[in-house]
Order: C-alpha cells, then sequence, then structure tokens
C-alpha cells in the first residue's frame, strides 16, 4: 500500500499521480485534501510519512506546490526517510542509496509526465544494502536523538 499526501497546491498532481498507482496495481491511502482551499502542509505530509513509518503503507509520497515543505515535515517523523525529487536519477538513487520511504515533489516545479517518471522510478526502485546499509543505520540513529560522534 502507498500512502499519498498533499495540500491545496497539489491536487492536480495528485490525481496524475494516483492515476499511475492504478495503472501499475498498487493500492494506496489518500491522506490529502482535494480541494484548493489553502491548508496546511505539515498535516498531510506528517500523516502520510507517519502511516509509512509505522508500517502501515509500505512508501508515501508527499506532494506541495516545491515539494520542500512536506520534505521537511515528512522528515520530521521518526522512520520516514523523504527525499525531495524532480527527475528520475535522484529518485532511484534514494532508494538504492538512502532507503528512501517517503518521496517528495513540487507541483509548481514539475510537471505530470515527469512527476510520473519520477514516482514510478522511486516505486520501483529497491535498497541495495550493502556499504550503504550502514548508513542508513547511521540515520535510524540520529532519529532516536542518538549522537554519531
Amino acid at each position: 500500500m502507498i500512502a499519498i499526501g498533499n495540500d491545496h497546491t497539489a491536487v492536480e498532481l495528485k490525481k496524475e499521480i494516483i492515476g499511475l498507482l492504478e495503472e501499475m496495481g498498487l493500492e494506496y491511502k489518500d491522506f490529502g485534501v482535494n480541494e484548493t482551499k489553502s491548508v496546511d502542509y505539515p498535516v498531510y505530509a506528517y500523516r502520510t510519512a507517519r502511516a509509512v513509518a509505522k508500517g502501515e503503507c509500505e512508501l508515501g509520497i508527499v506532494l506541495c506546490g516545491t515539494g520542500l515543505g512536506v520534505s521537511i515535515a515528512a522528515n520530521k517523523v521518526p522512520g520516514a526517510r523523504c527525499a525531495l525529487c524532480s527527475e528520475p536519477y535522484s529518485a532511484l538513487m534514494a532508494r538504492q542509496h538512502n532507503d528512501a520511504n517517503v518521496l517528495a515533489m513540487g507541483a509548481r516545479v514539475i510537471g505530470p509526465e515527469l512527476a510520473k517518471m519520477v514516482a514510478r522510478t522511486f516505486l520501483e526502485g529497491a535498497f541495495e544494502g550493502g556499504r550503504h546499509a550502514r548508513r542508513v543505520d547511521m540515520l535510524t540513529r540520529l532519529d532516536s536523538g542518538e549522537a554519531l560522534e
């Protein structure tokens, strides 16, 4: 199951991404809004990232105008590793090297076709482990408030 959340600026992009999820045969849970009336993006990013961190959803996608706000908010949730991506290569590296479990995109930054390419790449990517696992373990330690030095 994929968690998806958005604010008022990303209603149309969310529709595009949901279409992609359906095309890929992936179930999803919508934590976002469907109206363009102004809302506070941290609420929807938090709900989405929390569902991923708790294991209710395998991966998440958060959307706002730039992707910046939702990525910052999602990364405040322990266990969420959110990557802001505007092209497929970064989305793939986020999954393979950083074990990112939440993708952030900006509806005012990326067009719908490119956004679908980025999302597909993220969803199909997999963590490589190996030398990257040590670094992801460090991120997990940071989540729990542990110092690295």
